[in-house]
C-alpha cells in the first residue's frame, strides 16, 4: 500500500514543476505579467489534478530514484540496445535491397509481470528496426510482435528480441 504522505508530496511536486515550467516558457527576460502567473497556476492545478486522477491504479515509489537502477538503464541504452539497433538497421537495409523478407506477427511469452519491465521491453522491441510490438496481454505478459523475418512461427523471446527481456528484468523489476 502506498503512503498517503508520499502521494501528497508527489502532487505538490507535479504542481510546482508544472508551474515553474510554464513560467520558464513565458518568461521573456523582462519579467512575467501577472496574467501569465494566473494562467500558470490554473494550468499547474489542472496537471496536478489529472495526475491524481490517473494514479489511482498506479503505485509510485522511491525505487525509480535508485541510482544503481538508472546506471543499469543507461548501460542498457548505450550498450546492448545501441548495438542491437545498429545490427538491426544493417539487417533491415540488406533485406530491403535484396527483397528477402518474410513478415508476420508472432506470439512471444516474455515472462515479465511488472508494468515498467513490459513497457521497457515493448519500447525496445518497437524502436529496433524490423520489429514492432503490436499488442501486450497484461495478465500473462505475452507480446504479439510484427517481425520482418519470421523464421519460426513459435519463436523464443531470444530469437525475436535478443537479450532485451533479461535487461528489462534487471532494470525494471
Amino acid at each position: 500500500m502506498q503512503d498517503k504522505s508520499f502521494e501528497g508530496v508527489l502532487y505538490v511536486f507535479v504542481f510546482v514543476l508544472s508551474f515553474l515550467m510554464y513560467l520558464l516558457l513565458v518568461w521573456s527576460g523582462e519579467g512575467i505579467p501577472p496574467v501569465e502567473i494566473g494562467i500558470g497556476l490554473v494550468l499547474a492545478a489542472v496537471v496536478a489534478v489529472s495526475v491524481r486522477s490517473r494514479s489511482n491504479a498506479r503505485h509510485f515509489g522511491l525505487a525509480g530514484l535508485n541510482p544503481v537502477r538508472w546506471a543499469g538503464f543507461l548501460y542498457f541504452l548505450f550498450g546492448p540496445f545501441l548495438w542491437a539497433l545498429i545490427k538491426a538497421n544493417i539487417d533491415v537495409a540488406i533485406r530491403i535491397v535484396t527483397g528477402k523478407i518474410n513478415p508476420g506477427i508472432v506470439e512471444v511469452d516474455t515472462g515479465l509481470h511488472g508494468e515498467m519491465a513490459k513497457t521497457l521491453l515493448a519500447n525496445a522491441i518497437t524502436l529496433t528496426p524490423g520489429t514492432l510490438t503490436v499488442d501486450v496481454e497484461d495478465d500473462s505478459g505475452v507480446f504479439y510482435v510484427h517481425w520482418i523475418n519470421v523464421t519460426d512461427p513459435h519463436p523464443s523471446g531470444e530469437a525475436v528480441y535478443g537479450s532485451f527481456g533479461e535487461w528489462a528484468r534487471k532494470v525494471a523489476q
